[in-house]
């Protein structure tokens, strides 16, 4: 079936024969026409009428087609330009025109052009969709911003500020985080969040790039530059011209191509392989990293220019271990995105499996957190779940519950060193919470006076 089956099309043309022309197709096409030979008659009708795309002609007896399009909102505008007309045609597509077609054509072509646009327009709506869920946090998993990163959301605030004051070029933001803990989520907000938010995100994982084509698939080749090279390719640098480029595991590159990237960055140019001519682009660059990029510098392995340019913004994600305030919490959230997508409702923990989600390390992060929270709502009760295959779930830590002990067996100093003061107020803290803000309950439940509590209280505020 053709694109333009059942579509409404507005065609202003002065030429008499060409207007004709271009109708008859168009209705054989299936599309239902509305034809207009001057900026008057196209004006009326796109005030009065509904139409899905309108081919209007640069040059009208009684104005400019190009002054139409103001009145072209929601619909696909394509201007259609004689030969040496292409400035005015660019003018046009600046203004809002989703393509332009020179004359003379193929009647044949306009099928083609008019599907490619009405891709183009689903595509742009599905990434504004995307967008809004991850601006929103309405994405399924979307980000948790707790207390414990307000710290981190200070900084994302930052930078958004920054954004809005540039108008050109934007500067690189560095992500860094163990793996799991969020860092393509947090890339896709600050995409969803800025200025570049209608522009593509083109997503690269470094460390999946075939070290022989990783250079071509950054930068694009041209056709003989190699092999297998049959015909010109874009890469990825040039396809997120305009918007934002995430480089993942950033610290996978290889020197050479580190080098390229750095100019790509401070130079706004590359050159694709193969070539000779340098092509300026605009890109945002996010970067992330699992591994600590400032050790891989002093360890050579890193360059420190480049490491220096994409620090110029960063953001340090903690993992789950140092979110422990945050941990029941961020588990619910997540498990609410589980219900959706299993269509499943009163998902609850248990007392003893949020025990379970407290004592882990959570050495794989978030990441290992949704996992074993899916994991229990497809084999577990979904009113009471909990978490057997945890390390020390159905052992030592168990145990412990049982015999009424407070203290995690699995917990282990830190090599730096134990804040005992930090970890008495902590203890307080969390007794007064769960005493409902009651000093004299919180005193009752640590077995100490009342005046220790407000002692300790005045002493730290």
């Amino acid at each position: 079936m053709s694109a333009l089956a059942g579509r409404e099309v507005l065609v202003v043309e002065d030429e008499t024969l060409l207007r004709k022309r271009i109708t008859g197709f168009l209705e054989t096409e299936g599309a239902s026409v509305t034809a207009g030979g001057s900026f008057e008659e196209g004006k009326n009708s796109l005030e009065g009428m509904s139409f899905d795309f309108a081919l209007i002609d640069v040059h009208l007896p009684d104005g400019l087609g190009i002054d139409l399009l103001p009145f072209c909102k929601g619909l696909e505008a394509l201007i259609m330009t004689a030969d040496g007309g292409v400035e005015t045609a660019v003018e046009a597509i600046k203004r809002g025109a989703a393509d332009y077609i020179s004359k003379p054509f193929e009647l044949e072509e306009l099928p083609l052009i008019m599907a490619r646009c009405l891709r183009k327009r689903t595509s742009d709506r599905l990434r504004e969709r995307r967008n809004e869920e991850i601006a929103t946090g309405a994405a399924d998993g979307g980000l948790f911003f707790g207390k414990t990163l307000e710290a981190m959301c200070g900084q994302l605030d930052r930078i958004l500020a920054a954004d809005r004051r540039l108008s050109g070029r934007l500067p690189p933001v560095l992500i860094e985080g163990e793996t799991g803990v969020g860092k393509s989520t947090i890339a896709r907000w600050i995409h969803a969040n800025g200025p570049r938010r209608d522009r593509e995100l083109v997503v690269v994982n470094c460390a999946t790039l075939q070290e022989n084509l990783a250079e071509s698939e950054l930068f694009g080749h041209e056709k003989g530059a190699f092999t297998d090279a049959k015909e010109k390719r874009l890469g990825l640098f040039e396809a997120a011209d305009g918007g934002t480029l995430f480089l993942d595991e950033v610290a996978s590159l290889s020197a050479p191509l580190q080098a390229k990237v750095l100019v790509a960055i401070e130079e706004g140019k590359i050159r694709r392989v193969g070539g000779t001519r340098e092509i300026t682009i605009d890109v945002r660059v996010l970067a992330a990293s699992n591994r600590d990029l400032a050790g891989l510098v002093s360890e050579k392995s890193f360059r420190e220019d480049l490491y220096h340019r994409l620090n110029l913004l960063s953001v340090r994600i903690p993992p789950l271990r140092e979110r422990k305030a945050d941990l029941l919490e961020l588990a619910n959230h997540l498990l609410r995105g589980v219900g959706i997508r299993y269509s499943m409702e009163s998902l609850v923990i248990t007392d003893r499996g949020q025990q379970q989600i407290l004592s882990y390390g959570w050495p794989g992060n978030i990441r290992e957190l949704a996992h074993e929270l899916e994991r229990a709502v497809i084999l577990g009760e979904p009113g009471a779940l909990e978490f057997p295959n945890l390390p020390g779930a159905d052992g030592e830590f168990v145990a412990a519950l049982d015999k009424g002990e407070w203290l995690n067996p699995l917990f282990e100093f830190p090599k730096e060193g134990f804040n005992l003061e930090g970890a008495i107020d902590v203890l307080i803290d969390r007794a007064i919470d769960q005493s409902g803000g009651n000093v004299s309950g919180a005193a009752r439940l640590l077995g100490v006076p009342r005046d220790y509590i407000r002692y300790r209280k005045k002493k730290h505020s």
